[in-house]
């Protein structure tokens, strides 16, 4: 990317960036800005109104919802892996078990949404955090007709309920399936197995037998794909 087309890129989000804390700062929105990129954090109570206002406001333009999806930020930024290089042979191993996840009391579950403006260029993130017994957020389904599909994933996958949605149910996960996989109290290997049983001629369900093992390393690098993309762009401005 050329630095005036950076420059540009830099400006629009100063000014996104600004738009939203002067339209939303009172209703208790904050927003943030990390690795080149907008995000708005807004109340649970507050997601409808915004929604429409982000919309429909000539500001913002944002006509377009491109994702949905749920957070689930228990045991944030604790690992199994302690490595910052890869071993020359054999496997890297988690040698620190995190044992029992910890229940937050409040943060744990968040709902994504990335908007796109075309009128505008912009890019746009929305973050809010549900309760943890009782993850509800009210559905934008009545805003962008797309939320429907991506919101019954988020059920489906974390439990999030969205209050006023037109069909809410599993769409990724087998009929009867119990929990939420993408939790990450959810086991890796699962609740149950399935086998052929060839004296009963049919499949049958079955506890896990297999133990969980942490088999895959994960590496940690300091490389040019996780440079500060905003210092990245202003030392482009100031060359």
């Amino acid at each position: 990317m050329s630095s005036s087309a950076q420059n540009g890129m830099h400006d629009r989000l100063d000014r996104l960036a600004e738009d939203l804390t002067r339209a939303f700062e009172e209703t208790g929105c904050s927003v943030e800005r990390s690795c080149g990129e907008v995000t708005l954090v807004v109340p649970a109570e507050q997601l409808s109104d915004v929604a429409l206002r982000l919309r429909d406001g000539e500001q913002f333009g944002f006509e377009e919802l491109i994702d949905v999806c749920g957070v689930d930020y228990s045991s944030y930024g604790q690992s199994e892996w302690q490595t910052d290089s890869a071993p020359n042979s054999g496997f890297g191993r988690g040698v620190t078990p995190l044992g029992e996840l910890e229940s937050m009391e409040s943060n744990r579950f968040a709902a994504v949404y990335h908007l796109l403006s075309i009128s505008q260029n912009t890019r746009l993130r929305l973050r809010v955090f549900v309760d943890t017994e009782q993850p509800i957020v009210a559905s934008v389904v009545p805003v962008w007709q797309s939320a429907d599909w991506f919101e019954r994933e988020a059920f489906d996958l974390y439990g999030i309920l969205f209050d006023g949605h037109p069909d809410l149910r599993r769409i990724l996960t087998d009929y009867g399936f119990i929990g939420h996989p993408f939790r990450k109290d959810f086991p890796l290997i699962g609740q149950v197995e399935m086998r052929y049983d060839p004296n009963l001629k049919r499949v049958i369900y079955e506890p896990v037998s297999i133990d969980p093992r942490t088999l895959v390393p994960r590496v940690t690098r300091d490389d040019n794909r996780y440079l500060d993309v905003d210092s990245a762009m202003q030392d482009a401005s100031d060359a």
